[in-house]
């Protein structure tokens, strides 16, 4: 898996991609537009993390919930996620 993200690439090679550039918003957004396997673990992650900032949500409140607010979370949190799927 090597992405090239306007300069090169910013991940090592395979077998176990890590990346080789610092981690920013535009790097860890596009490893998610890139890679479909990224993007599900991240959102999961993020839906986890919404989960645990609202308790007292049922799980169809939380589906509903996270409709409105996946664009934001996915985009405030894109670096923290996608840095936390390479330390996984």
């Amino acid at each position: 898996m090597n992405f090239d993200v306007g300069g090169g690439p910013w991940l090592s090679p395979a077998p176990n991609p890590k990346p080789v550039k610092p981690m920013n918003t535009h790097s860890a957004r596009s490893a998610m537009n890139n890679d479909p396997e990224i993007r599900a673990w991240v959102e999961e992650y993020l839906k986890n993390k919404e989960r645990q900032a609202q308790p007292a949500m049922t799980d169809e409140e939380l589906d509903k919930h996270w409709r409105y607010v996946k664009p934001e979370r996915m985009h405030e949190g894109a670096t923290d996620a996608v840095a936390a799927y390479f330390a996984r």
